[in-house]
């Protein structure tokens, strides 16, 4: 998995959007990955069919860099699905950008993926082994060759052949010359909406997508079902056995919009809902309530209301600094900081300071605000993360430091609050945060995957166990 050391965030695996029915399909689908830029920044690509050909564009970087203007003549058509990519499985490379596209016998094929399949490098050495020949370092391409070596009669039977092959969190949308399908896992992991616009279906990642195209909402695909949408209307299917739904509390935390709406729940008020639950956990006597922006905004807002502490802008955070303009030097890392953020000293200067920020991964970058803040004339320095202590790493699609760099799996808290150098740090509980959500915590059936946590994984780590189990092969040889 890749991590960005200059920028101490969790980052969201991918975005994806399709649109069936509508004569704009492709103008639709930029709009939608526009809507979803905050769940993948590295690459962006479209493919459409217009009833005669498939049609595609790929690159690297932003959606409104690449996909401006009329794009009905570029990618025509009244199908289409969009993806944004943020690496989670393979180097950043054209190669590795999405939608991915294969003939196949019964035609042609495109898929986009948001997710992380936990067993994909196990099929893809039984798919080597067998004959496949791999485009891509992708594990989303390992449904390619399993629709291609599916023996069932039909496309939509071959995706539902592949797909009860796979584990892992995943929300997947496919596109055929008459179909558009959509499937989420059966954790219901990864999120995945169904709207439309008259007659036209769409789905996507977040409800802010669907805001933006024009399209009403629906309802949520279900976890485990998978949808399958042509001319004649929609059908839904469940190929996978019963499971515990527990979908992933970082959409609440981190990666969903603000603006969008979570199982009928407004991510906002949640988070703002955060900030009360740690005002109540975590007092502190303190002068003002600054968020670390834009992330910890709703939270500190939260704090600040339960508290009765002015809650100020205390740090200025800029918009303009793209992922391009970081240097991999370690001049370039610590200056990394003073160019995203910049401190309002008449707000800090002589002030006790609460920080509120919505996670502490690593703790590098929140040291370095602390830091400035500090430097800019504060006169104590209290933190607050909105959510628990990170212990675990994610295998589902959440780009995160390896456990061996997550400062929570490896320090107390009053190691950590020395690291930060701050007065006093505190952290949400895990029953706070479901309380939060506004749902009972129950640490025997979770009704959330809070594995980063927790370290309750609600799926199997197929690849993941193999790989320590190899390692563990490897030290026994040395011994």
């Amino acid at each position: 998995m890749l991590f960005d050391h200059d920028d101490d965030k969790p980052r969201e695996e991918c975005g994806v959007v399709g649109v069936f029915g509508h004569p704009q399909a492709s103008l639709l689908v930029a709009l939608g990955l526009h809507a979803l830029q905050h769940r993948g920044q590295e690459a962006c690509g479209i493919t459409t069919f217009d009833g005669e050909k498939f049609h595609g564009e790929r690159h690297m970087g932003l959606v409104g860099e690449n996909f401006g203007g009329d794009l009905t003549e570029r990618l025509p058509g009244k199908t289409g699905i969009g993806h944004n990519r943020y690496s989670t499985q393979g180097k950043p490379a054209i190669r590795n950008i999405q939608p991915i596209y294969a003939d196949l016998d019964s035609g042609g094929f495109a898929i986009a993926h948001n997710g992380n399949l936990t067993n994909a490098r196990a099929l893809r050495k039984k798919l080597v082994s067998r004959g496949s020949i791999f485009q891509s370092t992708m594990d989303t391409e390992v449904i390619l060759h399993l629709l291609a070596r599916s023996d069932q009669d039909t496309v939509s039977d071959r995706f539902l052949d592949a797909i009860r092959q796979i584990e892992g969190g995943f929300s997947f949308i496919g596109m055929t010359n008459k179909k558009l399908i959509g499937a989420r896992d059966p954790s219901g992991l990864r999120p995945l909406v169904l709207g439309q616009i008259n007659d036209a279906f769409v789905l996507a990642s977040e409800t802010c997508a669907l805001d933006l195209m024009g399209a009403d909402f629906v309802r949520e695909i279900d976890p485990g079902e998978v949808v399958i949408i042509t001319s004649e209307g929609m059908q839904s299917y469940n190929p996978f056995p019963s499971r515990p739904v527990r979908p992933c509390l970082f959409e609440y935390v981190y990666f969903a919009r603000p603006d969008s709406v979570v199982q009928g729940r407004s991510v906002y008020e949640v988070r703002r809902k955060m900030g009360h639950q740690l005002a109540i956990e975590h007092p502190a006597d303190i002068d003002v309530v600054v968020p670390v922006p834009d992330s910890g905004v709703p939270a500190a807002i939260g704090f600040s209301e339960h508290s009765g502490v002015p809650f100020q802008l205390g740090i200025i955070r800029s918009h303009y600094v793209g992922r391009t303009f970081i240097q991999p030097t370690q001049t370039g890392r610590q200056k990394a900081v003073s160019r995203k953020h910049s401190p309002n000293r008449a707000v800090l200067e002589g002030k006790r300071v609460l920080l509120v920020d919505d996670s502490i991964v690593r703790g590098n970058t929140s040291r370095k605000i602390v830091q400035m803040v500090r430097d800019a004339g504060a006169k104590e320095i209290h933190f607050r993360s909105a959510s628990p202590p990170i212990t675990h790493q994610d295998f589902y699609g959440i780009d995160m430091a390896d456990r061996t760099e997550l400062l929570a799996a490896n320090n107390t808290t009053e190691e950590m609050r020395e690291y930060l150098k701050v007065e006093s740090l505190g952290f949400l509980s895990v029953p706070g945060l479901y309380r939060a959500i506004g749902v009972d915590y129950d640490a025997e059936t979770p009704a959330f995957a809070d594995h980063c946590f927790t370290g309750d994984y609600p799926t199997r780590l197929i690849d993941h166990d193999q790989n320590e189990s190899s390692k563990e092969r490897q030290l026994s040889l040395l011994d």
